[in-house]
């Protein structure tokens, strides 16, 4: 997560800097895609964990 808030702190930096209007807005949809992607990861490592622990795996492989 170093990475996530590493960036979303250099964007927050650009966004209170711009006086754009336009930029802005392209900062916060950065920001918004940062944390779709990261949640995603979240869920996929979740996916992944689970199903290395499900108790149907270890039935198929005996």
């Amino acid at each position: 997560m170093e990475q996530k808030d590493w960036m979303l702190e250099q964007i927050n930096k650009l966004a209170e800097e711009s006086q754009d209007y336009r930029q802005i807005a392209l900062y916060q949809a950065f920001v918004d895609l940062i944390n779709e992607q990261y949640r995603r990861i979240e869920m996929t490592q979740g996916e992944i964990d689970g199903r290395m622990w499900s108790r149907n795996q270890w039935d198929r492989q005996s």
